[in-house]
């Protein structure tokens, strides 16, 4: 069965799909996805073998929940459906704050994961976010029917994820997984295209240059181990040279961002995917 993320990411690829499913290599041996979010190439391919790393470790326990007991996080969840449908605002508020009051040190897995998929159907454009605190402060997105649990969907991924090994963590440790003829996705922190942005504060975790220049060294040292590598970013300049300048081969493709807490920033932007390969085989190593 076919399936999809069951979660609402900014930055999720789903719109880029079509793009990067024309740019995989003919054949390679385990998927490695370090920055996976929302897993948009991750679920369309369903891979035999893969590796999920992430440095959000509430997203990398979700994860394994659906994994392991899908079961008993449908059930949650349509509790929350239930409490949500007759409480709605009142109802959202008080499961997000659970994180300022101890309530949510109470919690066991399950909860903590269906509050996750709860709040994400139902706050304002699917936003994950967290203020200096670590409180997740996302207003309600007002929504007339979210969909709070897609019983299907999260069976086909549970499945999809059967194959999966998760890791909460930085994402050099692919350094560690990944072997010869294993294929590496990176989908990191977007470079700003604004120049006024001069790479502060875009990411609540600092993703700044000297994090994006340490991407490109990981990057290099995946080429040099026999590993194919293919990254998603922004159209920056600095992007598009400095990856050209290691012998990568970049490309400009149209993406489509639907989650955007600014109307007139959704639709069809310039991207670049970057690889080290090409059909041939490997570009460097």
């Amino acid at each position: 069965m076919e399936c999809r993320p069951f979660l609402k990411w900014v930055g999720g690829k789903r719109q880029l799909l079509p793009e990067l499913k024309r740019r995989l290599p003919k054949r390679f041996e385990r998927y490695h996805e370090p920055f996976v979010g929302g897993g948009a190439l991750f679920f369309d391919q369903r891979p035999h073998l893969a590796s999920l790393y992430d440095n959000n470790p509430d997203l990398i326990e979700l994860y394994g929940v659906v994994r392991d007991r899908v079961e008993e996080l449908i059930a949650a969840l349509y509790r929350h459906k239930i409490a949500h449908q007759e409480g709605r605002e009142a109802y959202f508020y008080q499961i997000r704050d659970l994180d300022r009051g101890g309530g949510l040190a109470a919690l066991d897995a399950i909860e903590r994961a269906a509050r996750f998929v709860y709040l994400n159907r139902t706050c304002f454009n699917g936003v994950y976010r967290v203020n200096r605190e670590g409180f997740f402060n996302v207003p309600y997105g007002r929504y007339k029917n979210p969909l709070i649990c897609d019983e299907p969907n999260l069976r086909a991924c549970s499945e999809a994820l059967k194959h999966a090994t998760l890791s909460h963590g930085d994402f050099e440790q692919v350094l560690d997984g990944a072997q010869p003829g294993d294929f590496v996705y990176f989908d990191p922190p977007y470079v700003p295209l604004s120049a006024t942005a001069n790479f502060t504060g875009y990411t609540a975790g600092g993703f700044d240059e000297s994090m994006q220049l340490r991407l490109r060294d990981v990057c290099d040292r995946l080429g040099q181990k026999g590993v194919f590598v293919m990254l998603s970013n922004s159209s920056a300049k600095w992007v598009i040279e400095t990856y050209r300048a290691g012998g990568y081969k970049v490309e400009k493709v149209k993406a489509t961002r639907a989650i955007n807490a600014h109307g007139h920033k959704r639709g069809a932007i310039n991207e670049v995917i970057v690889r080290n390969y090409t059909r041939n085989g490997l570009l460097h190593g």
